[in-house]
């Protein structure tokens, strides 16, 4: 029997686990699944495009689309906005097409409350050395913005049991795997 609306799979990570990557590797080699594309006020990292990996706004621009009611969900991270946009969520899921998108436990946690087929993914690195190293190698950010990062993993992993799924991403193409599994175990669930 088919299904009549679209899952949401939600990801989330600390910073440096590779949710993108991972996310992109799926898109690439998935059918049925869109990516939702958030927004922020946060400056674009060098290899981030406009459109493609954050739709990047003022402040000002996101508190008016957050005033019209264009945001689903929104938070604010390490001092900058981020929003889940509404009506490409809704047009996605009513007309039977997946959606994915990274968010914050925050953010998971409101999917998964308000959306009856949300999947929640928790990517967790090998270990918070591994996730030191990725982010020194990324080198995006300084050393104190790094240690910040580092004291909000360790919190943020502390949230596992809050997840559907959790998948290690020591192996990438393991850990592309297992999401494939997770996806095609959730599109085969009768609901």
């Amino acid at each position: 029997m088919p299904k009549s609306k679209g899952l949401i799979f939600v990801i989330s990570a600390p910073s440096g686990c590779g949710k993108t990557s991972l996310i992109k590797s799926l898109l690439k080699n998935t059918t049925n699944l869109t990516r939702s594309i958030s927004f922020t006020t946060r400056p674009p990292r060098k290899e981030e495009r406009k459109g493609i990996d954050y739709n990047f706004i003022s402040e000002g621009e996101f508190k008016r689309r957050l005033r019209k009611g264009e945001f689903l969900e929104w938070s604010k991270p390490f001092g900058h906005y981020y929003a889940t946009p509404k009506g490409f969520i809704e047009k996605n899921i009513n007309r039977g097409r997946d959606v994915i998108l990274s968010l914050d436990v925050n953010g998971t946690s409101f999917f998964k409350r308000n959306f009856k087929n949300a999947v929640s993914i928790y990517i967790l690195p090998p270990s918070l050395k591994a996730l030191r190293n990725r982010l020194i190698s990324r080198s995006a950010e300084d050393l104190k913005e790094i240690g910040k990062r580092l004291r909000f993993a360790s919190k943020d992993i502390s949230n596992l049991k809050r997840f559907d799924y959790a998948v290690v991403n020591d192996n990438f193409n393991e850990a592309v795997g297992g999401l494939k599994t997770i996806l095609t175990a959730e599109r085969l669930k009768v609901r």
